[in-house]
């Protein structure tokens, strides 16, 4: 976009987009409304053109650490690319990073936008996500660490 004072109409609907993908994100952190079907929508797997993709299992350290670096306020704004989730996840290859947003985009947890490499995060995929990482840091994690009484 050309930085002249033609562009503002133009500046000023992007800016008002990206604050509503912020504020709806933000919205999304207390809101207990989702139910337990759509965490199990995403931990089950899903075929696309005869090929199999496997659920998410948050109990598994890869795809906490995934979900945690999609769920940063800044992608809420600018949408994400493969090469901000290589710079936040070393260890994996830029193969495993594209395998892992058309997993997404099959368990319709995020939305490429069109003609571009960027991706949002759809509200199923938001309100799923932040729902399944309370669960585990609240509910699972505690239960897991209390001692068993004979």
């Amino acid at each position: 976009m050309r930085k002249t004072i033609y562009s503002l109409p133009t500046l000023v609907d992007l800016c008002d987009a990206a604050n509503e993908r912020y504020l709806d994100f933000i919205s999304q952190i207390e809101d207990p409304s989702v139910d337990l079907k759509s965490i199990h929508k995403i931990a089950e797997p899903k075929r696309d053109n005869n090929r199999s993709f496997p659920g998410f299992n948050l109990l598994r350290d890869d795809d906490y650490r995934f979900f945690l670096a999609i769920l940063r306020g800044e992608f809420n704004i600018n949408g994400l690319i493969s090469k901000d989730l290589r710079r936040l996840l070393p260890e994996k290859t830029p193969a495993q990073i594209s395998r892992l947003l058309k997993r997404m985009r099959v368990h319709g947890l995020i939305k490429k936008i069109g003609r571009t490499y960027k991706y949002y995060l759809t509200k199923l995929g938001r309100t799923t996500i932040i729902t399944a990482l309370k669960l585990r840091e609240l509910v699972i994690i505690p239960c897991l660490a209390e001692p068993i009484h004979p």
